[in-house]
């Protein structure tokens, strides 16, 4: 919030109650608003996610833990591989992979292809989580269905589909974007 409003704090948030002019007497929303929905829509999806899946067993699991368990993959990871596609240090990684470790998610092995690699491979615990977390994502994308309707569902996503470069549209590293990790 801001309390002292002037021309300078032109994408800050402010609240109409401390005499600052209300945005309804303007034509259109105001910009800022648009990317704290969005946000507010991720935060919305990602706790009730969480929510479900601390119910179906997964008490553990964090937002930052499930891209990590996307950046492990099928094949697997090096900790340095995982930093990267995470956007994190090495260091940083390998404390999120110590994590998934003490969880049960995640496990350590000789890579095959080079004796001097570790690999971070997903357990069947692993597995189950980002299988149960694409099932909870199916059940809420149902629920804005029902609540918005299903056409406007897929309007959204199609908007942002034409305005979120492809190259960005499914990165993992947006959690180190938004300071976790």
């Amino acid at each position: 919030m801001v309390d002292d409003v002037d021309e300078g704090n032109v994408n800050q948030v402010v609240d109409s109650g401390k005499g600052v002019a209300s945005f309804e007497e303007f034509d259109d929303t105001p910009g800022f608003e648009l990317p704290l929905l969005l946000l507010g829509g991720f935060r919305t999806l990602m706790d009730r996610l969480h929510a479900r899946l601390a119910e179906d067993g997964h008490p553990g699991l964090r937002p930052a833990y499930g891209f990590a368990l996307q950046a492990i993959g099928d094949r697997g990871a090096t900790a340095s591989d995982i930093g990267r596609r995470l956007g994190v240090s090495k260091q940083a990684a390998g404390k999120t992979v110590d994590r998934l470790l003490a969880l049960g998610y995640a496990e350590r092995t000789d890579d095959p292809g080079d004796a001097r690699r570790k690999l971070v491979r997903l357990t069947p615990h692993g597995r189950a989580a980002l299988g149960r977390s694409a099932a909870v994502f199916d059940e809420l994308r149902a629920e804005w269905a029902g609540a918005l309707g299903a056409d406007r569902v897929r309007g959204i996503e199609a908007a942002l589909r034409t305005v979120v470069p492809a190259e960005t549209a499914f990165r993992l590293d947006a959690t180190s974007w938004l300071g976790g990790a």
